[in-house]
């Protein structure tokens, strides 16, 4: 799944929590499901930072 869709899944699950209009077992379930891809996407964040920080430096940049 793109870095995308994760983040419109996620905007999707923290929706249906604060609607407040599913159960208990479903917002457990979403809970867990959104933090799974909340550490998803930042693990991509930072190994994007990662990358921008070696480039800068290959090209004696300092980022």
């Amino acid at each position: 799944m793109s870095f995308e869709k994760k983040l419109e899944k996620l905007e999707q699950i923290v929706s249906a929590l604060e609607g407040g209009k599913i159960s208990l077992d479903q917002a457990v379930e979403l809970y867990g499901e959104g933090m799974k891809l909340s550490l998803a996407c930042r693990k991509e964040i930072d190994e994007a930072k990662m990358k921008i920080t070696m480039a800068g430096e290959q090209n004696g940049t300092k980022v």
